[in-house]
């Protein structure tokens, strides 16, 4: 474990003090003692002070993060009664309730439809794997959040979108559902579809 030099300095002068404890004063000892005391919480504070502060830059709404995916990759969240695994970027605790949190990016002025979704489906596993009602996700589109009700709508959006995917997966044909080429181009499967649409000119 490499330490601080300045920390290192403290223990050398404690340290010190101890051992010719005989030549100083105990109250000089206890002076040192509650300055590095104070030393320490000035340093928790500002540390705690700048986690906030990018956490506010960076969209993250306020609470106790309880799960990351973004630095060190986490377990899965996984759903029995949905069969359906998936792992959010971020679950906050807030109040009473769990947020799922997902960061993503794009060129639109606001979160794809698609995005909408996934986070709902996180909702969804978040909401039966703790047993704990999620009132709302939060997505972070290109640093700016949004508060994502998991409403009626969105559920049953979700319950629909899943059971279509379900049977085209069964009857093993996938067809495409739209004619804009430049969904196909910047698609990962693309490779792979054979119903690409092509750009014309």
């Amino acid at each position: 474990m490499v330490c601080n030099p300045w920390f290192s300095g403290i223990v050398s002068c404690v340290s010190f003090i101890f051992l010719w404890g005989g030549l100083i004063n105990i109250f000089v000892v206890g002076l040192i003692l509650v300055f590095i005391a104070i030393v320490f919480f000035v340093h928790a504070v500002h540390l705690q002070f700048n986690v906030r502060k990018g956490k506010k830059s960076f969209g993250m709404p306020e609470g106790i993060l309880l799960y990351s995916d973004l630095n060190v990759p986490a377990t899965p969240l996984f759903s029995k009664r949905l069969q359906l695994s998936g792992k959010p970027d971020c679950i906050v605790k807030k109040e009473n309730h769990y947020l799922p949190v997902e960061v993503k990016s794009g060129r639109g002025a606001r979160p794809h439809f698609s995005q909408i979704l996934q986070l709902a489906a996180y909702c969804q596993i978040l909401e039966d794997t703790s047993g704990v009602f999620v009132p709302e996700g939060i997505l972070i589109y290109n640093n700016l959040p949004y508060t994502i009700p998991f409403n009626p709508k969105l559920r049953y959006e979700l319950e629909s979108v899943m059971k279509t995917m379900r049977a085209s997966l069964r009857s093993g044909t996938v067809r495409r559902n739209h004619n804009d080429p430049r969904r196909c181009r910047h698609c990962s499967m693309k490779h792979y579809c054979t119903e690409v649409v092509q750009e014309v000119g």
